[in-house]
């Protein structure tokens, strides 16, 4: 765990409170904002795919603000959480390539 995950489980515990004094859709929204940060933060930081993961989370809030209904909220939003839990745990147990790395050969 690095200062990125510790803001991240803090915040999620902020949005949890908030949940209980704030409508459900509001808090959906500022989670899919505080996810879009950490997204940033990650691919700031070096780590794309995990960028990747918070961003498919984004998809995930999302979900739950505009609430599709029928079939359709359930395979969205759990396609999204788990497209975001693969990325995650693709990234930090190395199953993913390191696309920031680039071998240049300079051909002298």
């Amino acid at each position: 765990m690095d200062r990125l995950d510790v803001i991240a489980f803090v915040g999620f515990l902020g949005l949890v409170a908030a949940s209980a004094v704030v409508d459900g859709i509001v808090v959906a929204a500022a989670l899919a904002g505080f996810l879009l940060s950490l997204a940033t933060w990650r691919l700031y930081d070096g780590r794309p795919w995990e960028a990747l993961a918070w961003l498919a989370w984004v998809g995930t809030a999302v979900v739950l603000v505009i609430d599709p209904g029928g079939v359709v909220f359930p395979l969205a939003f759990f396609g999204f959480m788990l497209l975001g839990i693969g990325l995650l745990f693709g990234s930090r147990l190395d199953l993913l390539p390191d696309v920031w790395v680039v071998d240049r050969d300079s051909g002298e």
